[in-house]
């Protein structure tokens, strides 16, 4: 179980660099504070997709190099290309007088290199979740998907580090104008070697199952598993066990509260903990970028341990909503809380809702298509509840933020509302396969 994820841990090292530095990136380049959330539309449109398609195409692709391995192997490479070109795009030489549509000629580089980012972390991601629903019985998945889980806040860990580490060491936190600091930049380079690293590991170690003995192994009949018979994606989605949907629900609320912290993490510290500040050229501005890292990295501590202890709860519904609840404890305080240091212990509170976000809907999404011989089509379907919250905040989060008076701490105020939701609608769940 430990080879079969330990690739996730270079993944989210690329995962966590974006999310951490997306907002500083691009608010570097010059992008206003309303238009932050816009450049989180088109990663996760290009995830719903995608996502689809990977399952439905790797359901049915049984060659020498495994099943869904091949996927994997093609999303990491793309993912380290594209990490080496997105925080060079104000280092370009781009026109700065281009505009169009309110951005620069640099912000158009950055936004399409986002998009491929994401396209293709989502891309090496979604075979984990495929082969642990592929290779791991009933009993063990629980514990499958903690490790997975563990792995991946372990490799947000380093993400989230990564940039306070090398100004640290003594690379440059600051660029003249427009231009991402040396600090970040390095921080993608070495993020993207240690991608690739770990994924050949586990493309290397993981053997996946012959087509047989995967039937054999899930109790699929030849007609359950006649691959003759092709369902359509809007097909498979009518015939959804209710648990795609109620845990769908869930995820709704959960994920559209995490981009309003990606998205306006920076912002709130810069202004609460930095006195003020607003001026994304300035010193004060960067180390509060920096800090971002930080808190995100006790968030991802917060996680680790709180990994632990999901598995001691006896019942899964309940686990999952005591997580949301500490979580949204966590966002509410940040709106009152004006130093950067007691802002970790907010995040470490966060970090009990990303616990349960990675590790719950899954366990209870695949127990419920157990020997289903559309797992992966259901999964890439399901990462539409991923996908879609994100694509709806970040649509809306600019008119949100002038309704709230331009405040970006009020933001994570109401990601906390929305945490409380999703908690509220985990009592919808149904554990029992339909």
């Amino acid at each position: 179980m430990w080879n079969l994820s330990f690739g996730f841990f270079g993944v989210q090292i690329a995962y966590a660099l974006q999310s951490a530095n997306i907002s500083r990136i691009f608010a570097t380049l010059g992008a206003d504070p309303h238009q932050l959330s816009f450049f989180w539309i088109l990663p996760p449109l290009m995830g719903m997709l995608v996502q689809p398609l990977i399952g439905k195409w790797s359901d049915r692709t049984w060659c020498r190099m495994g099943r869904r391995k091949p996927y994997l192997l093609v999303g990491a490479i793309v993912a380290v290309l594209v990490m080496v070109l997105l925080p060079n795009a104000g280092s370009l030489n781009l026109s700065t007088a281009y505009v169009f549509l309110g951005l620069n000629a640099a912000m158009w580089f950055g936004l399409f290199s986002l998009i491929f980012l994401d396209t293709s972390i989502n891309v090496a991601m979604q075979p984990f979740k495929m082969m642990v629903g592929d290779m791991v019985n009933e009993e063990q998945k629980a514990k499958a998907y903690s490790i997975q889980s563990f792995l991946c806040n372990a490799g947000s860990l380093f993400g989230y580090l990564f940039p306070i580490f090398f100004t640290w060491i003594g690379l440059a936190n600051e660029a003249p104008e427009g231009q991402v600091p040396p600090s970040v930049i390095t921080s993608f380079y070495v993020g993207a070697a240690i991608l690739i690293i770990c994924v050949l590991y586990t493309f290397m170690k993981v053997k996946e199952m012959p087509p047989a003995e995967y039937a054999e192994f899930h109790g699929i009949t030849a007609s359950a598993d006649d691959s003759s018979k092709k369902e359509g994606l809007l097909s498979l989605l009518a015939k959804a066990p209710r648990t795609f949907w109620t845990v769908g629900l869930v995820q709704f609320f959960c994920w559209a509260a995490f981009l309003y912290m990606w998205t306006y993490s920076n912002g709130t510290l810069a202004f609460n903990c930095w006195g003020g500040v607003t001026d994304t050229a300035s010193a004060d501005y960067q180390a509060a970028g920096n800090w971002v890292g930080v808190v995100f990295a006790v968030q991802a501590v917060g996680s680790i341990l709180w990994a632990t202890i999901l598995p001691k709860f006896r019942n899964l519904k309940t686990a999952y909503v005591v997580s949301l609840l500490i979580g949204a404890v966590g966002f509410a305080s940040l709106l009152f809380i004006h130093d950067k240091f007691i802002a970790c212990g907010a995040y470490f509170l966060i970090g009990a809702a990303w616990a349960a976000m990675l590790a719950l809907p899954f366990t209870l999404l695949t127990n419920a298509l157990e020997g289903n011989p559309y797992m992966g089509s259901y999964l890439g379907l399901f990462n539409c509840t991923i996908c879609l919250p994100q694509i709806v905040a970040a649509a809306t989060g600019g008119l949100v933020l002038k309704l709230v008076g331009g405040s970006q701490a009020t933001m994570l105020g109401l990601a906390g509302i929305l945490l409380v939701l999703g908690a509220l609608a985990v009592r919808l769940i149904d554990t029992k396969q339909k």
